[in-house]
């Protein structure tokens, strides 16, 4: 009741100073009536992107790609192919100065002068300078209005250490001038009170580490730490104060857990001049909020509280519906806005022990923190009020002429790393429900004012005609009527802590299980061998982790014939349970999910994010096929009056898996369950080095019910049982995946028709690949570095998929090599285990070798532009980088299967796609350009069988990117999508007249 009473009591007030604050700052509301010719291009370019939701998309690309375009004839064509778009309605203006046939030509010149300047002048309003002696002017310029300050660097993305490095040295350069400058500033009363510091800057914790991961929790700790005490004493020093900005969800727990402890520590317990912030908009902010006051009361000295609503919404709702995971954030703006207010009464209660800064360009937020505030009767001196530079100015006046105090964000930096951050404003200012835009547009004042509405913000959020959360919404749909329901399981996120706990349990329950036998499963029982042979771990080749029991060509025989006696019973056996023991499976998986990524990790010497996407990826394979054998189980009636025809599937017999090791459980589980759901009996050869992986999937399918002789799990000695079970007579399918030699070699002998043989037998073959990366001159260079190295080196670049070949225009070749090579450097290489790894071993001493001979190679034909080193004590080698390879060479031409990377200079985009057409695969293939033609260009040329734009290539999601090439990269069709069955089932047609003595069956007939 007690609450109700004050609820009631902050509304009235709130109600009253919003329209004060309001009336304040509605001086010219009328923004679109203002929309004349003598408007400056700047404000005409935000007023079109308000009113036309197409327009708004293709511009704010278009503006992203702009700091990458270094001349005018670029500006102009990037310009009319972005806004050219027949789907994107124009202005008149803007349609008139479009109208040019040539980039080059004057007309060109001039498109590209006007928008180029609106975007920069665009730019500027947001960015309080490019250089800190701009910055110094403006809050100076501040500080005459009466508000405070806090720089925030931008270009905080770092991917390299040296970037890291660069960023603690401009922070600290940047207060020692600031603080240098503030010296000769004049006091004012209203914002340098005694306990406040005239000088704050704004940090990112992310940036203080190229490889900043909560996977890696104390790796990250202790190298972000370290550059944070060197910060924080700096600015004791020099007494400016500190202000660690919140980012990304992912990294959020690992923000707070570091910055806290820290502050605890005696160096700095009792500084008071640090502070961290929350966003109201993710959905367990309220519970963060009362653990920091709650540490705040603990360290016994208060600590400054930034509360924003947030300003990646677009990002964490777009990963989370692609990874299957709970929104971190509320998915409507009226929810945010009431936890804002629920956080700021609870910030202002506490005002003893946190010091409230309420950010948000809100009136009724503002007026809310005031009503509040003076209900409380907390000093001012307690909390203050922030805007961003550039935004809110008004409001910023208004606040400071009712005597708070107003600190103004100012983010400081070039016009190249600050696009991202333009970007995101330009989203706030433009989008449908920001205060911002609904105050131009001349909302009543009672709207503006009103309390969170959560049920009318419901509907309106699902009537949003633009933005993300449509986008969503329209993805998912589509998704569901493609993929008939199918929604893949979701990945593991290590920013839980109970997630990276559970990993580490799992990697000391596996390790106890090292050096036992695994047998061969023949029709159902567990049968001894005479070779056996060690399976180790390449991380660490002196651990055995199992010793697995090799079948004789006589076994294999005993396999077959059980396979051959199991079918007629597993061919008559209702689709509906095959599926339901495939969907049993992929819930032991998921069960097991722990375990099963500990087991690749610690096999094949995977990092554990990527085996645990393997798990995934297994488990998707079991349910996916599950689902696409009981729709092909449904058939296709082709009838006509008188006569039925039906088009129906049979297995075709029995179907010989032979998996490789690098994708130990997800390949071979995949090939595997695709042949047993299809009615198919099944005989799994894994490779010896990842074995004791496929005897754990061969427990799993036997658990989940496949009968005996259905699935057999036959490891071999050698190549021998290989061969024999493909040359077998009763051998149907073969599924294989491994080199282009051997696959060859399969695809020949399956040919060839043996005495007794009524069958052809179909081949199933992924050979690998020789895939580029291309990146061209209007590529972001951030993401396309970071892309590739994760490309290339994700697994030790053992995947088929891996970037063996990146392709760079010349304009941008020196560059994108530098930054290549010094990303590549950060990378930390060990034990696969080690939550730091992001480089592990190679899988054997085959493979090392191997790989050892094309670098020698390499040296004969390029430049090392890198070698790194790597431990001896498993099958390591380190990331090499060769740059000015020719596109004939053999590093370019032949694949690797090893963290070796050929960098090759081209001259144009046209040149770029020859090459990376000019070998003898066609696997995967990416693409990093911010040019529409471009993309469009590669889509019907790049000569491959999957391609990513401006993203890595590695990671293929089963029904959502189906996997598999051609030309030499492998025969027949993707593995995860709508074909793969087919190539295990024999279609029939069945034809029945149903005339009887001149009359037949009709529908609906009384």
């Amino acid at each position: 009741m007690v609450l109700q009473v004050e609820k009631s009591t902050y509304e009235a007030k709130t109600q009253e100073i919003a329209k004060q604050l309001l009336a304040a700052t509605q001086e010219n509301r009328s923004f679109f009536a203002s929309l004349r010719d003598q408007m400056r291009w700047d404000d005409k370019l935000l007023a079109w992107a308000m009113s036309n939701p197409g327009l708004r998309v293709q511009l704010f690309r278009f503006i992203d790609t702009l700091p990458a375009l270094h001349s005018k004839a670029e500006i102009a064509a990037h310009l009319q192919e972005y806004l050219g778009d027949e789907s994107v309605e124009l202005p008149a203006a803007l349609k008139g100065m479009l109208n040019f046939a040539n980039p080059d030509s004057m007309p060109g010149q001039v498109a590209a002068t006007t928008v180029g300047t609106a975007v920069e002048t665009l730019a500027h309003k947001y960015i309080s300078g490019e250089n800190i002696k701009q910055v110094i002017k403006t809050v100076e310029k501040l500080r005459k209005e009466k508000m405070a300050f806090t720089i925030d660097l931008l270009g905080e993305a770092v991917i390299t250490e040296t970037e890291a490095q660069f960023y603690l040295d401009r922070y600290l350069e940047l207060m020692q001038q600031l603080v240098e400058a503030s010296k000769s500033w004049n006091k004012v009363p209203a914002i340098d009170e005694a306990d406040v510091a005239k000088v704050q800057v704004s940090v990112k914790l992310t940036a203080f580490y190229s490889q900043f991961d909560p996977l890696d929790a104390i790796g990250s700790e202790e190298r972000v730490s370290s550059r944070i005490r060197t910060l924080l004493r700096r600015a004791k020093e020099l007494g400016a104060a500190v202000h660690f900005d919140m980012e990304q969800y992912a990294y959020k727990n690992l923000t707070f857990s570091i910055l806290k402890k820290i502050l605890l520590e005696d160096e700095f317990k009792q500084r008071t001049d640090i502070g961290m912030t929350i966003q109201a908009y993710l959905r367990d902010s309220e519970e963060d909020a009362r653990n920091l006051i709650a540490w705040a009361k603990q360290r016994g000295y208060p600590i400054t509280i930034r509360l924003v609503k947030g300003a990646y919404w677009d990002q964490e709702t777009i990963k989370a519906a692609q990874k299957h995971w709970q929104q971190p954030v509320y998915n409507d703006k009226a929810a945010t806005d009431a936890n804002f207010e629920t956080i700021t009464q609870l910030l202002l209660e506490n005002h003893e022990y946190v010091y409230a800064a309420i950010g948000s360009h809100n009136v009724r937020s503002q007026a809310r923190a005031i009503a509040i505030a003076e209900s409380l009767n907390v000093p001012r001196r307690c909390f203050e009020m922030q805007v961003l530079y550039g935004m809110g100015d008004k409001l910023a006046s208004a606040l400071v002429d009712r005597g708070y105090r107003v600190r103004v964000y100012c983010p400081y930096g070039e016009l190249l790393p600050g696009m991202a951050y333009l970007i995101r404003r330009l989203l706030e200012n433009t989008a449908n429900s920001s205060f911002l835009r609904q105050n131009m547009e001349n909302r009543p004042v009672e709207e503006l004012i009103a309390a969170p509405n959560l049920e009318l913000s419901h509907a309106k959020a699902r009537q949003r005609v633009a933005g993300v959360e449509e986008f969503v919404a329209t993805a998912a749909q589509r998704r569901k009527e493609e993929e008939e329901g199918f929604a893949g399981v979701a990945d593991t996120d290590y920013a839980e802590e109970k997630a990276i706990k559970l990993s580490q349990q799992a990697l000391q329950d596996v390790r106890r299980q090292f050096g036992k036998t695994y047998l061969p499963l023949v029709n159902g029982e567990y049968v001894q061998t005479q070779d056996f042979v060690d399976s180790v771990n390449p991380s660490n080749f002196s651990e055995i982790v199992g010793k697995i029991g090799l079948l004789s060509v006589e076994q294999a025989e005993e396999a077959m014939k059980a396979a051959k006696s199991a079918f007629p019973a597993w061919r008559k056996t209702p689709v509906k349970r095959r599926a339901e023991i495939l969907r049993k499976a992929g819930d032991l998986m998921e069960q097991r999910r722990a375990e099963f990524s500990a087991w690749i990790v610690l096999e094949v010497g995977k990092p554990v994010r990527e085996a645990d996407a393997e798990v995934s990826e297994a488990i998707d394979f079991c349910r996916y096929y599950a689902d696409e054998m009981e729709r092909l189980d449904k058939g296709v009636n082709y009838d006509v009056p008188g006569e039925n025809n039906r088009y129906i599937y049979q297995p075709r017999g029995i179907a010989v898996v032979i998996s490789p090791w690098n994708f130990p459980l997800a390949i071979a589980c995949g090939m595997t369950v695709a042949a047993l759901v299809a009615g198919n009996c099944t005989l799994l050869k894994p490779a010896e080095t990842s074995s004791v992986i496929a005897a754990k999937l061969t427990e799993v399918l036997v658990e989940a019910g496949i009968p005996k002789g259905v699935f057999q799990y036959v490891p071999g000695k050698g190549s021998q049982v290989g061969a024999y079970l493909v040359n077998h007579v009763d051998t149907h399918v073969i599924a294989f995946t491994g080199s282009q030699e051997v696959g060859c070699r399969i695809y020949a002998e399956a040919a060839i028709l043996k005495p007794g043989q009524k069958h052809m037998k179909r081949v199933i073959a992924e050979m690998g690949g020789k895939n580029a990366i291309v990146v061209d001159e209007s590529a972001d260079l951030d993401a396309a570095v970071l892309g590739v190295v994760q490309s290339a080196f994700g697994y030790s670049g053992q995947k088929c998929s891996a970037c063996s070949r990146v392709i760079v225009v010349e304009p941008i070749y020196n560059t994108f090599v530098e930054r290549f090579v010094e990303a590549t450097k950060s990378l930390n290489i060990g034990e696969a285990e080690l939550p730091s790894t992001q480089v592990g071993p190679c899988i054997d001493a085959a493979a090392r070798d191997r790989i050892r001979e094309y670098i020698e190679k390499g040296h004969a034909e390029a430049k090392a532009a890198l070698e790194m080193p790597a431990p001896d004590n498993g099958y390591f080698i380190g990331p090499v980088i060769f740059s000015e390879v020719s596109p004939d060479s053999t590093i370019a031409q032949q694949e690797i299967f090893g963290p070796v990377v050929a960098v090759i200079r081209v001259k144009d985009f046209e040149e770029a796609l020859e090459v990376a057409n000019g070998t003898n695969y066609a696997l995967t293939g990416g693409l990093y350009s911010r040019t529409p033609s471009h993309i469009e260009q590669a889509q019907s040329e790049f000569e491959v069988g999957n391609l990513y734009v401006n993203r890595n290539i590695t990671g293929a999601i089963v029904a959502r990117q189906p996997f598999g090439g051609f030309k030499l990269s492998g025969v027949g069709s993707k593995a995860g999508g709508p074909d793969y069955l087919l190539q295990f089932l024999e279609p029939r047609t069945i034809t029945e007249n149903i005339q009887r003595q001149g009359f037949a069956p009709i529908e609906g007939a009384d």
